[in-house]
């Protein structure tokens, strides 16, 4: 009986590139853990390697009708819109249905966020969303989320604050309205007192 690899690691990286395979926003995944023969799955320590195989990648893909290859190993899921194409690259291994899930989540998220205009340029303007949202796909190759709606309200969210704080009025009459309402409740506890 063989050992199966079983992990929540699934994604190696996130790719965003441009039509001339520049890279807009690259995210490379290396397990926490060995594989049971010993060795991590990261086979691009080096940005020297990194952007070889993101050319190498490029020139595949570019301008094909498909949305799933195996590449160097790899099982490569992407979507190209406009002037961008968002790779999610997997191992061997992988079920790319999973993976090509996390593809559409990411590009409809990111449609929602930058208002369906999904382009270099904008996606250069709103980087932070674009990184975030990346982010809360997948932290550490790990898959957070599939929904678009859900990882968009992630990141356009602001931070929850405590309901009492939140409303408080930090002016010069606010905090004499404090005061006074403070004063009245030790005067209305002292009379109980009594």
């Amino acid at each position: 009986m063989s050992q199966a690899n079983v992990t929540l690691f699934t994604v190696d990286a996130v790719l965003i590139l441009d039509n001339d395979s520049h890279r807009i926003l690259t995210k490379y995944y290396q397990p926490p853990h060995p594989y049971p023969n010993g060795q991590y799955a990261s086979q691009y320590p080096t940005i020297k390697e990194q952007r070889a195989f993101e050319k190498g990648l490029f020139d595949k893909t570019h301008k094909q009708g498909t949305d799933i290859i195996l590449f160097d190993n790899h099982v490569v899921v992407y979507k190209e819109i406009v002037d961008v194409i968002i790779y999610v690259v997997g191992g061997l291994n992988e079920n790319e249905t999973l993976l090509y899930q996390v593809v559409l989540a990411l590009r409809d998220a990111l449609e929602i966020l930058l208002k369906h205009s999904l382009d270099k340029r904008t996606i250069m303007d709103n980087y932070d969303l674009v990184s975030l949202a990346v982010d809360e796909t997948v932290d550490d190759g790990i898959i957070l989320e599939t929904d678009a709606a859900l990882i968009s309200a992630r990141v356009s969210r602001p931070p929850a604050y405590d309901a009492g704080v939140k409303n408080l009025d930090l002016s010069e009459q606010g905090l004499l309205n404090a005061y006074q309402m403070a004063k009245e409740r030790l005067a209305e506890r002292l009379k109980q007192a009594l």
